[in-house]
């Protein structure tokens, strides 16, 4: 029913406002709206610039939740650790998008302040460590699916870096679910489906 939901929505009108930053269901979206370039992969440069500014936007958000979440005083030592490492691959994959934003003659999506990320994510729910690693646990299984679903929307010069962003999210998601005591998937194709 969702992804009916998601293909309802005209493909232009996602794409018209690319200046603006997506959340992860924005982007979830975006990318269940079957958005594509002529042929498979052989997407126009200026779709490029606005799946790749809506990747940046989700880098954002992922950057911001981990920050947030390292200074909420509500994890343990151990925990802020693996954020901070964690929010340092969310930047990396940002700087990275960024570039391919550039070289395409785009402007990069900027981010927005802290505390519209704070309030967009409803972070004033959170009370304990666990609410913490179950809000950044949905927002790293949708980046992975939302990175996997990219890939043939984008043109061929950024499947393999979509492709490795889906696989750092995928490690993200592993840590996390492992951090709440999650019981390991007994089938395999956890994401992208």
């Amino acid at each position: 029913m969702k992804a009916l939901l998601l293909r309802a929505v005209p493909r232009r009108a996602l794409l018209s406002d690319s200046g603006k930053v997506l959340s992860l269901a924005g982007l979830t979206a975006l990318v269940g709206a079957g958005v594509a370039g002529p042929a498979f992969g052989q997407a126009a440069p200026g779709q490029d610039v606005q799946l790749l500014n809506a990747a940046i936007a989700l880098e954002h958000e992922g950057i911001a939740a981990y920050t947030i979440a390292a200074g909420s005083g509500l994890l343990k030592p151990e925990v802020v650790k693996i954020g901070v490492t964690f929010r340092g691959h969310h930047e990396r994959h940002r700087d990275e998008l960024v570039k391919a934003v550039k070289a395409l003659g785009g402007q990069p999506v900027a981010a927005k302040s802290d505390k519209e990320y704070a309030t967009q994510l409803n972070v004033a729910k959170l009370k304990n460590q666990a609410d913490v690693l179950r809000l950044a646990l949905g927002l790293e299984r949708g980046a992975a699916n939302a990175y996997l679903g990219l890939i043939p929307s984008l043109g061929t010069n950024y499947h393999q870096i979509a492709g490795r962003m889906a696989g750092d999210e995928a490690f993200h998601v592993a840590v996390l679910g492992g951090a709440l005591g999650e019981p390991i998937p007994t089938q395999g194709l956890m994401f992208g489906g």
